[in-house]
């Protein structure tokens, strides 16, 4: 079994994934042997709510490989999840840096992927 399949296997019920250290605490993403801040093996996969806050976005224009042709232009976000990790993933058109956002489980160029759209509102 691979390190990547919790995290495939609950894009394809459409869950978020993320790893957190059992000894230091730490919330990593990737699929990880060891925790990236203390070192121990001791890593636990937990479910994300999938919502979190836009900390970067650049848009693609040219296609790192022939799949991936008919998708571009597309935008990759990184994103801060409320559970602490940040992650890189795609995410739909005009989102901005702040913005507050979900995931949605999607299958682009024959790949399941994170793909982050606006939060609704909260009623705030």
């Amino acid at each position: 079994m691979s390190t990547s399949s919790p995290f495939t296997d609950g894009l394809a019920t459409g869950v978020l994934r993320y790893q957190r250290c059992a000894d230091c605490g730490e919330a990593i993403t990737g699929q990880r042997f060891a925790c990236t801040t203390c070192g121990s093996p001791l890593l636990a996969w937990h479910a994300s709510a999938g919502t979190g806050t836009v900390w970067s976005v650049s848009t693609v224009h040219r296609a790192p490989t022939e799949a991936w042709r008919a998708e571009t232009p597309y935008t990759l976000v990184l994103v801060t999840l409320d559970e602490g990790p940040r992650v890189m993933a795609h995410g739909v058109p005009a989102l901005v840096i702040g913005q507050r956002v979900r995931a949605q489980a999607v299958t682009l160029a024959g790949t399941a992927l994170v793909r982050f759209v606006p939060a609704p509102p909260t009623g705030d």
